[in-house]
């Protein structure tokens, strides 16, 4: 296993010789093991070590039994050990999310401040062969396309830091045989047995009988499909955004064909696709693989209007593709749009009016200094929580690095948003001040600086997993 993981490692790039790495011990098999392999290869790699430990609060004394065991596991490897809690339960319950993302959406946001603070150059995590393999049936059975079937990434990139897994070509049984021979413990976590959850039914019943009834290699061959899955999306996700981008304009359209007798027309479906789905997604509009074809219909010239998620409608127009919301006409507001909401921080909220996501995510100190200006906000100044409503008449705002205070209708129109959009514009408000508006810089007066301490970062998402703006994080 050891020879393994250096190849792995190295193939992929995933540690750099001087490197500082947190390592990520849940107390499970599969981090024990990458936290015992990485101490063995740790003088060949030139790499320093420390553990990280989150615990979440879900399995009562077994959660504060695995943290005390892995900061003697720490302890008896002469590592830092560094641990953080969180009741994960009663997150998911006050802001409505699903448990299992909840969890991972705290750990990796703690894993990544810890890392900025400490200045750790990567994070490592246990992900083994068992867990993408799992991973790619579970997306298989949702119906993911390439996107999904990808999977666990050897990296994942976060804001700042990168996570990466060394052990993703390591079967769980080579694991506990690992451990068993170096004559290391490890936890169990019995909700790994509840046969309830789909994870748990794919890893103890549908994965074994595939194994033995119909392919013994599949673990490989399933690692391989998110491999090619990875690499393919990578090159579609390229060359759509550059179509888009050349067929794209301001006012929420895309140029269907071209004055030479090309463009999405003249392409293959699946470019148009791809083209389509990218489109959408620049709106914030979620769509299905259903959405995507019916929209490919009209653009293609059938005369219908498609709806699709958050209200919004797609309608072919001449050589364009026009995307509208579902509102009527002019600029002024109806009541029966207006919309207002609690943003918490950090936390997400769903504008059900628009079909988008804002998200206020916390930014520590060392981090918020290398973005650009203009696009944080001082936590100590927004307090726990902001309030989002759509744009209304009279509203003014300043966008750092600008003169003077305006209307915001005067800055809609300077930047062309149609003015069927605007009733719905999301801005933010600390207080009774606008401090964001979706598309501009922060408020100029409400700007992180320099010596402000924890910076807030306000962005549309798509949906509640990441836009991708970021990364998406994956199931685990």
């Amino acid at each position: 296993m050891r020879g393994k993981v250096l190849h792995y490692i190295r193939e992929h790039g995933l540690l750099q010789p001087g490197d500082r790495v947190a390592v990520a011990v849940s107390g499970g098999a599969d981090s024990v093991a990458l936290l015992r392999v990485l101490l063995e290869l740790r003088s060949e790699l030139g790499v320093v070590l420390a553990v990280a430990h989150f615990n979440h609060q879900l399995r009562g004394g077994d959660s504060e039994a695995d943290e005390h065991f892995v900061a003697e596991l720490a302890g008896r490897n002469d590592l830092p050990f560094f641990s953080a809690r969180r009741d994960v339960g009663e997150y998911a319950r006050i802001h409505k999310l699903n448990l299992e993302h909840s969890a991972r959406d705290l750990r990796y946001r703690w894993l990544e401040r810890l890392a900025m603070e400490q200045e750790f150059d990567a994070i490592a995590t246990g992900h083994t062969a068992n867990d993408q393999a799992e991973t790619v049936l579970m997306k298989l059975l949702r119906g993911a396309g390439t996107r999904g079937l990808g999977s666990i990434s050897p990296v994942l990139m976060l804001e700042h830091r990168p996570v990466v897994r060394p052990l993703l070509e390591v079967s769980r049984p080579q694991i506990e045989s690992y451990l068993a021979a170096i004559g290391e413990r490890w936890r169990e976590d019995h909700t790994n047995r509840d046969h309830k959850l789909t994870r748990n039914r794919i890893r103890h019943k549908l994965l074994p009988l595939l194994e033995r009834d119909y392919n013994s290699d599949i673990l490989r061959l399933l690692s391989q499909t998110a491999e090619i899955a990875r690499d393919e999306e990578d090159f579609w996700r390229d060359y759509s955004k550059m179509l888009v981008n050349r067929w794209h304009r301001r006012a929420h359209g895309l140029r269907l064909r071209e004055p030479e007798g090309s463009g999405f027309e003249f392409s293959a479906v699946a470019v148009q696709r791809r083209a389509l789905k990218h489109f959408l997604a620049e709106y914030g509009v979620a769509a299905d693989f259903q959405h995507v074809e019916k929209v490919r219909h009209c653009a293609l010239g059938d005369g219908s209007i498609v709806n699709l998620p958050g209200g919004w409608r797609a309608k072919r127009d001449g050589a364009w593709l026009k995307l509208l919301p579902a509102v009527p006409d002019g600029t002024e507001p109806a009541s029966s749009h207006r919309y207002q909401y609690r943003l918490p921080i950090p936390g997400r909220c769903l504008i059900s009016e628009t079909g988008i996501t804002l998200e206020a995510t916390l930014v520590p100190a060392a981090a918020a200094a290398l973005e650009p200006p203009g696009t944080l906000l001082p936590s100590a100044v927004l307090g726990p929580e902001v309030i989002i409503r759509n744009w209304q008449p009279g509203d003014r705002f300043r966008p750092a690095h600008t003169g003077v205070e305006e209307k915001l209708k005067r800055l809609f129109s300077e930047e062309h948003i149609p003015a069927d959009q605007r009733p719905l514009w999301p801005v933010v408000l600390s207080g009774q001040q606008i401090v964001w508006v979706r598309g501009f810089p922060v408020a100029h007066d409400s700007a992180w600086l320099p010596g402000s301490g924890e910076a807030v970062r306000i962005e549309v998402v798509e949906g509640f997993g990441r836009a991708q703006a970021k990364s998406s994080l994956s199931s685990l």
